[in-house]
């Protein structure tokens, strides 16, 4: 087997407008910038073309999905082969009539698909009313090899849940990204904010950790909503290497790019000391697939 080549990803955290065409337009441009930077792999945030729309539940808003291959990717695929970069993007599938998905394309260096993610785990909390639009994606848990590593991608949600980051990581990922759009309830960042991100970023440390690999989170940053309400999207758009070292971060309210060099050598560093893959007790987790352990 060859020795796997370092790698540089590029995470472009956005402010998101009203407007698609003007974040579509905005992304094409961050990633232009990325490129220059030397970024390889470009991942921009969740549901990058619009503002979140799951705030609320109105039948309307399924205007704003659209087919794979579609708008989005007709854009976005001729600019990753003229830069010569992998694009990761965050869109808002729709399948068939009444059939949508948060679905993530991965698209290569000769501007061709690599395949796609549908978000597994699928929220229903206050303001983040995703089980309204999407349908829980039914594509597994992958990874796709590109011309710059082999890439897991996972959405948001997913984050909270190891299962989806081992199994991920066992299908031979370099790396996982989690395009995202989290941030807080304003009425309630005063008291519990800095414990909510500080524990968004702990989670996905712990799966770079658990799994030794790179683990990538791109945020989207801004308010959005009613000026009383609505989100306040955290930014903190990071990398963490295979033993969860935190190598770049982004603010908590601007926008920015991250570059960062990914050199898979870390991860046969790392494993080999703290060889967590081959002391699994795989005989042992059947129960995993059962709610509860009753009995």
């Amino acid at each position: 087997m060859s020795e796997k080549k370092p790698f540089t990803v590029g995470l472009v955290q956005m402010r998101c407008s009203p407007s698609p065409a003007e974040n579509l337009d905005k992304a094409v441009q961050r990633v232009r910038e990325a490129a220059q930077k030397g970024a390889q792999v470009v991942c921009l945030p969740e549901l990058f073309r619009s503002q979140y729309f799951c705030q609320r539940e109105d039948v309307a808003l399924f205007d704003l999905a659209e087919p794979i291959p579609g708008p989005s990717t007709q854009r976005l695929a001729p600019l990753a082969k003229e830069l010569q970069v992998v694009i990761v993007a965050s869109l808002f599938e729709k399948r068939a009539p009444g059939l949508y998905h948060n679905t993530v394309v991965v698209l290569d260096t000769d501007g061709t698909s690599r395949g796609l993610y549908r978000k597994m785990h699928i929220p229903d909390d206050p303001l983040f009313h995703e089980k309204f639009y999407f349908t829980p994606g039914d594509l597994g848990f992958k990874s796709f090899d590109t011309a710059h590593g082999r890439l897991g991608t996972l959405i948001c949600w997913d984050q909270w849940y190891p299962e989806g980051a081992r199994l991920t990581a066992l299908t031979g990922a370099d790396i996982l990204f989690y395009p995202t759009a989290i941030g807080w309830h304003p009425a309630e960042k005063a008291q519990h904010g800095a414990a909510q991100a500080s524990a968004w970023q702990t989670i996905q440390r712990s799966h770079a950790i658990a799994n030794g690999l790179f683990v990538a989170a791109v945020n989207r940053v801004g308010h959005e909503g009613p000026a009383s309400g609505g989100i306040e999207f955290w930014g903190g758009s990071f990398v963490a290497d295979p033993f969860g070292i935190v190598l770049a971060e982004a603010s908590r309210t601007e926008e920015e790019i991250l570059v960062v060099r990914c050199d898979p050598q870390r991860t046969e560093e790392v494993r080999r000391h703290w060889p967590f893959l081959r002391d699994r007790r795989i005989d042992a987790y059947g129960s995993l697939t059962r709610r509860m352990l009753d009995e």
